[in-house]
């Protein structure tokens, strides 16, 4: 637990999310739900394709009421969760700083970071650059009013999120409950060698779905894997670069560059219907058919002892995204109820688009 609680005296006026443009209105549906769970009352703002939903509560609370509930992990479709406690608008073009310090100041909060962000849409990125150049600055005018102090250990992380060049929320998070990546979005480098980019999906799986512990643990070289749906190849390199033997299960051949590992064998069978020979630890899946197909397909592997943990993907219909995930949750659920408890999380990543990626095992 951090050695620091956030005090009474911050009064929070409700939640401030990031999502992928195009999926407001589920996440606005997740964020409603959280506030309904924990009593608040208040209404959701979500303009379409703006990247940006936003709870409000009909009046600012304490922020210990809050607790729990800014937690990134916990909603699907968020990528960076926040308690916001002002919106301040008509910024000066050429003294910016002043205001938002005035506001923040007026909290009584001291903060031990500063993030300065975005919205993830074309419009909103071209402010990109500016953040990068005002973060010194507003930096230094929040030291000098002694409402950042980043040598104090434990205090919750100021975002600046500029939702145009006029308008900014401020916004709270503590660092263990908010994602690590400025607007949530992790930056990775398409590696040498992975035959597409699939890979990064992969990659950015074990990096959001995974505790450190658990990526030191399970993702060790000489563990035994299994890929269904694997060509060209992308998932099953991130295997087999980090150590692991192979099975890359798929009708479709398997990129050059990925065999040549000499840690990968390729079968031309049905993903649904093979089975391992023996237990592996890992089984990920990227086929493209139904989310629940694969969900009972996944959670039948991990009832029946054939992999440890999966990482898989589950391909959401347009206008049904939300029910989709329910109902996979459901199936799961119900075909592991009689196993034993188990992890299921689940994320819209960055290289995500219409699907969702979740992380499933049981508790050992």
């Amino acid at each position: 637990m951090p050695d620091f609680q956030q005090p009474p005296g911050l009064m929070v006026s409700g939640l401030l999310g990031f999502c992928r443009a195009g999926f407001e209105k589920e996440l606005a549906a997740e964020l409603d739900e959280l506030a309904a769970e924990a009593g608040l009352i208040g209404h959701v703002r979500a303009k379409p394709d703006s990247g940006l939903v936003v709870y409000e509560t009909y009046e600012p609370l304490p922020a210990p009421v809050f607790e729990g509930l800014a937690d990134w992990r916990v909603p699907v479709f968020v990528r960076q969760l926040m308690l916001w406690f002002a919106r301040v608008a008509d910024l000066p073009e050429r003294d910016r700083a002043t205001p938002l310090r005035d506001a923040v100041k007026a909290t009584g909060q001291r903060f031990g970071a500063l993030v300065l962000e975005t919205p993830d849409t074309d419009e909103a990125k071209q402010r990109s650059g500016f953040c990068r150049r005002f973060a010194e600055p507003l930096a230094n005018v929040l030291k000098q009013a002694s409402a950042l102090r980043p040598s104090k250990v434990g205090l919750p992380v100021l975002h600046v999120v500029f939702e145009d060049a006029q308008t900014a929320w401020l916004a709270s998070a503590l660092a263990e409950e908010s994602s690590p990546w400025p607007m949530g979005i992790p930056r990775l480098r398409m590696p040498g060698g992975a035959p597409s980019r699939s890979t990064l999906k992969l990659a950015e799986a074990f990096m959001t779905l995974l505790s450190e512990e658990e990526r030191t643990v399970t993702l060790r070289a000489g563990l035994r894997a299994v890929d269904l749906g694997a060509a060209p190849g992308g998932w099953t390199w991130q295997l087999a670069n980090r150590g692991m033997h192979v099975t890359a299960v798929d009708n479709g051949p398997i990129a050059e560059s990925v065999l040549a590992t000499g840690m990968v064998e390729h079968l031309r069978v049905d993903g649904f219907t093979w089975r391992p020979p023996r237990s592996v630890e890992w089984l990920v899946c990227d086929m493209v058919e139904q989310p629940s197909r694969i969900a009972a397909l996944v959670a039948d592997w991990i009832a029946t002892g054939r992999c440890r943990r999966s990482i898989f993907n589950l391909k959401l219909p347009m206008k049904r995204r939300l029910d989709a995930v329910a109902q996979c949750r459901a199936l799961i659920a119900k075909r592991l109820a009689s196993v034993g408890p188990f992890d299921l999380r689940i994320k819209h990543l960055y290289h995500d688009r219409d699907e969702v990626t979740a992380y499933l095992a049981l508790h050992r």
